[in-house]
């Protein structure tokens, strides 16, 4: 019998299974936002702040930059997102080009990235990648220009998701965050390389995902039921 002192709170995570029924009741720009969190670990308002200049197809990476813009990182571009988001390109870069016609293409930018792009708030490598669907007023400037999507529309979506594929682990899209670093460890990468892409700045905070791990392989099934 465990004791109480022996017990801790692990991660919450979804199986590869129920992480495939997910995506198959998640659609359209929901399902790729989704799939782009667990695919590469970023929590959901890194999500929301990412910049188109934030995606290198060439090298599949993603580069992740604190609201303040002080601290960055790089986590994969998975290979199987790249079609789709090369679509959502284009069709971001049409709204973009109305929004320049319109005079409303200024974005705020954080000091660090400014230093990149100086006098350049209107750049298309500078728009946020999931984008409002219509104008705001800008806190910064007071004009009308386009935020960063606001979370709690992938948050409901997720949830809607979850409940048609009949799930019935507690998630949300920092579940995924929680999924993508226990299979990280589960396929043989150390913890290490996951507080890396993670962002984590002590590896104590990584080590949840290793006990995860170890304790889903103690709870190892035999191969005839995997099939």
């Amino acid at each position: 019998m465990t004791k109480p002192e022996d017990s801790e709170s692990l991660p919450v995570i979804l199986s590869r299974m129920e992480l495939v029924s997910l995506f198959l009741h998640s659609e359209g720009l929901y399902g790729l936002q989704l799939r782009l969190l667990y695919g590469t670990g970023i929590r959901l308002m890194e999500c929301m702040r990412l910049r188109i200049s934030d995606l290198n197809f060439a090298s599949q990476q993603i580069t992740i930059r604190d609201p303040i813009g002080h601290k960055v990182r790089t986590t994969f571009l998975p290979s199987t997102l790249i079609p789709e988001l090369k679509e959502h390109l284009e069709q971001r870069r049409r709204i973009y080009d109305t929004d320049v016609l319109a005079g409303h293409s200024r974005v705020h930018v954080p000091p660090a990235l400014s230093l990149e792009y100086p006098n350049n708030d209107s750049s298309w490598e500078l728009q946020y990648l999931f984008p409002t669907t219509g104008y705001v007023v800008s806190k910064d400037t007071g004009l009308k220009t386009r935020h960063h999507q606001d979370e709690k529309l992938l948050q409901r979506a997720m949830k809607k998701a979850i409940h048609a594929a009949g799930i019935t682990t507690p998630a949300t899209p920092h579940t995924l965050r929680h999924s993508f670093a226990t299979h990280l460890i589960q396929s043989g990468n150390d913890a290490r390389t996951v507080q890396k892409l993670l962002g984590h700045s002590d590896i104590s905070t990584t080590i949840p995902y290793v006990k995860l791990a170890n304790k889903l392989r103690e709870n190892a099934k035999s191969p005839l039921d995997a099939l």
